[in-house]
């Protein structure tokens, strides 16, 4: 139904040009297609990852423009089935593109429950199930990182949990940043490795520190940082009168898969007063194995951690954690703009489970089922058995590199390779 006119001080109602039946009809049929084009022909190696087109091609085939009146039921199933055909297939075998290839069915199907219910998680009158959950999640990947206490909340991406960090190391050396704004702060400095991941740039652009107050420290040639250059580039930052405040360590390098020497970082970070944060978007997976988490030994010895479960466990966008081990409530203190319309005090329940006002956005998407529902499918002992093959899977990938002779390898950590010379 949708609203037309008023006809005689009254609200004239329509049909609209779908009904509840013909929508549930429609839905059930799109999934046979996502089901059949992407969950089966998808995940088939025989099949192909993209039936690519160029941008002009493809733009005749999909037929984008939107028009003033809808179309029908059976074009409406056959755009899904365009959209489905020309896509690149992340669960397909040979996707090997980017970092969140493939596919797990209890995550997916958490995914497909998240969009059903379709909440905001930010108060535990909207989100009651997810709020608990959220809370869970966050305080078993707390203690696997090694803390018994601390804080943390799901962020829309790897960047954004690591400009949650720089936010909050800033507003913990300068507090009165929330307020003042910069013109009450010292010139900061940010120090970073070169192969760290482009989004220290974008954060201390975005948060007005500039970049040309991120001082780079050398890696070396595994793409590990160089501690001593770092000892070097915090002297000279104090030779320009910046004030050192936040350290970016790595946990597996974008292109090398590199982890940088945290417990060395650590101590440099501490004799400096630094906030230490650490972007294991990618490595913090290996926290489940016996086997590798010794890369990241240290850890425990952070500020903050960044940690993208859609990276190496495969739950699927997105899936990103920003951990703290602070324990007075800096990200709430922070963050919070205390809006009275949503977060009143005198709720019927414990408003602290309320989490709004820790995330710099209002509307937040529930990202905690997916991750929530695969652990409870396999276990911590099934995700660090997924944790070991993807390493046992790289060795043996290697080796048969190693013996082609027509390769040349770079440390063996994520499988990067050029033809000599």
């Amino acid at each position: 139904m949708y609203l037309t006119e008023y006809i005689n001080g009254h609200v004239h109602l329509e049909e609209s040009d779908m009904c509840e039946s013909d929508g549930k009809l429609f839905l059930t049929e799109a999934f046979s297609v996502i089901m059949e084009e992407i969950l089966h022909k998808g995940t088939d190696s025989k099949e192909k990852v993209c039936e690519w087109k160029d941008p002009d091609q493809l733009r005749a085939l999909l037929d984008l423009d939107l028009r003033e009146h809808g179309e029908s039921h059976e074009q409406l199933l056959q755009r899904v089935q365009d959209v489905a055909r020309y896509s690149v297939k992340t669960c397909h075998p040979r996707f090997f593109n980017q970092l969140f290839a493939g596919v797990d069915y209890h995550a997916l199907t958490g995914r497909l429950l998240t969009e059903t219910l379709n909440t905001s998680q930010y108060t535990y009158e909207v989100a009651p199930v997810f709020v608990l959950m959220e809370e869970e999640v966050l305080r078993k990947l707390r203690s696997l990182v090694g803390w018994s206490e601390g804080d943390g909340i799901f962020c829309p991406g790897g960047s954004m949990s690591n400009m949650y960090a720089m936010n909050i190391a800033r507003y913990w050396a300068f507090p009165q940043v929330k307020t003042q704004g910069l013109w009450a702060t010292p010139r900061m400095a940010i120090f970073t490795s070169q192969q760290s991941h482009y989004s220290m740039k974008k954060a201390a652009a975005f948060l007005g520190i500039g970049t040309d107050n991120i001082f780079i420290v050398q890696a070396d040639e595994s793409g590990s940082m160089i501690p001593e250059d770092l000892e070097a580039k915090i002297m000279q930052a104090k030779s320009k009168d910046a004030v050192p405040f936040f350290v970016n360590a790595t946990a597996g390098t974008t292109v090398q898969g590199a982890f940088d020497p945290l417990n060395h970082i650590a101590d440099i970070s501490e004799r400096n007063g630094m906030w230490m944060h650490i972007d294991a978007a990618w490595g913090g997976s290996v926290l489940f194995s016996k086997k590798h988490k010794h890369l990241v030994s240290g850890i425990e010895r952070a500020n903050s951690v960044t940690w993208n479960p859609h990276k190496m466990l495969l739950t699927g966008l997105q899936c990103s954690v920003i951990l703290f081990r602070d324990t007075t409530n800096l990200l709430m203190h922070c963050h919070s703009a205390n809006a009275t319309y949503l977060f009143q005090q005198d709720k019927f329940y414990d408003t602290s489970l309320d989490t709004g006002d820790k995330s710099i956005q209002c509307g937040r998407k529930v990202d905690c089922l997916k991750l929530w529902l695969m652990w409870k499918a396999i276990g911590t002992h099934g995700l660090s058995e997924r944790v070991d093959k993807a390493f046992a899977l790289l060795n043996f990938f290697a080796s048969l590199l190693k013996h082609r002779g027509t390769f040349k390898l770079t440390p063996v950590r994520n499988v990067l390779l050029r033809f000599p010379g």
